[in-house]
Order: C-alpha cells, then sequence, then structure tokens
C-alpha cells in the first residue's frame, strides 16, 4: 500500500479530520484565553489564530473527501437503516450546515488579530474577538459531539 492510499483509507480520514479539529479547537481556546487576559503578543496570537485556520481548513478537506468519498456510498444507508435514522437527518444535516461557517468565522477572527492592539481597542473590537474566537471553538466541540453521536449511530446500525 502507497503512501496515498494510505492517506485516502477510511480510518486515516476520518483520524485526520479529527485530529486537524482537535488542533483547531485548542487554537481557538488558547486564542480566546489570550484575548481575554490581554496576554501575549500580537504575533503570538496571529500565529495561534493561523494555527487554527489552517487545522480547521485541512479538516475541512479531510472530512469533505471522506464524506463525498466514503460516508454517502457505505455509512449513511447503514444509519438511515438502523437503530437512529434521526442520526443522518437531523445531526448530520445540521453538522454540515454549521462546519460551513466554521472557516469564516475562523478567519474573521484571523484578521482581527492582524489589527495593532491600539487599533483593536479605538474600534471595540476585542470584545467581540474574544466572543468569536469562543464561539469557534464552541462550534468545534459542538461538531465533535455532532460527529460522535453519527460514529455511534454507524456502528448501531449494522
Amino acid at each position: 500500500m502507497d503512501i496515498l492510499s494510505l492517506i485516502q483509507s477510511k480510518p486515516v480520514l476520518i483520524g485526520l479530520h479529527l485530529g486537524f479539529a482537535i488542533v483547531g479547537i485548542d487554537a481557538f481556546m488558547w486564542l480566546t484565553g489570550k484575548i481575554k487576559s490581554d496576554g501575549g503578543s500580537r504575533k503570538s496570537m496571529i500565529v495561534t489564530a493561523s494555527v487554527g485556520v489552517v487545522s480547521f481548513v485541512a479538516s475541512w478537506i479531510a472530512g469533505g473527501y471522506y464524506y463525498v468519498i466514503y460516508y454517502g456510498a457505505l455509512v449513511r444507508p447503514i444509519i438511515k437503516s438502523g437503530l437512529a435514522p434521526w442520526a443522518h437527518n437531523i445531526i448530520m444535516e445540521t453538522k454540515e450546515h454549521i462546519f460551513l461557517f466554521v472557516v469564516p468565522l475562523a478567519m474573521t477572527v484571523l484578521f482581527i488579530t492582524l489589527l495593532e492592539k491600539k487599533d483593536l481597542d479605538q474600534l471595540k473590537l476585542r470584545r467581540l474577538a474574544y466572543w468569536l474566537s469562543g464561539t469557534v471553538a464552541a462550534l468545534g466541540l459542538l461538531i465533535g459531539a455532532m460527529g460522535f453521536i453519527i460514529s455511534a449511530a454507524a456502528r448501531w446500525g449494522g
């Protein structure tokens, strides 16, 4: 098995999807703390936000590839015919739509961190950045919980 085939396998894609999401969530939780305490340099905040955005984009790519190649053909039918068809009809549909907002929200926070501290304060964006960064982390955690429910429904379905 070559490396490309390995990366495109179901378990590796799910692991990449989850792993990158965890890094993104952690980055935005850390950034939320930095914004609240007004700690850390502007550079460290930009790096933290950039790591979060890149991680969420990578999670988006890995999860999207898995969804297109495997989920629709293999997993969705198991869930829909199993004990918890609502896991797809409600949870997965909700997850898909929330997921679309995470990267643009994360990028918005990144753009805010590019501002100088004096501009951030003058424009009164610190509180917004704090809440938006926390929201990105919370949405990531919510999506993770939804993924757990979907995975459990797939395991129950067979």
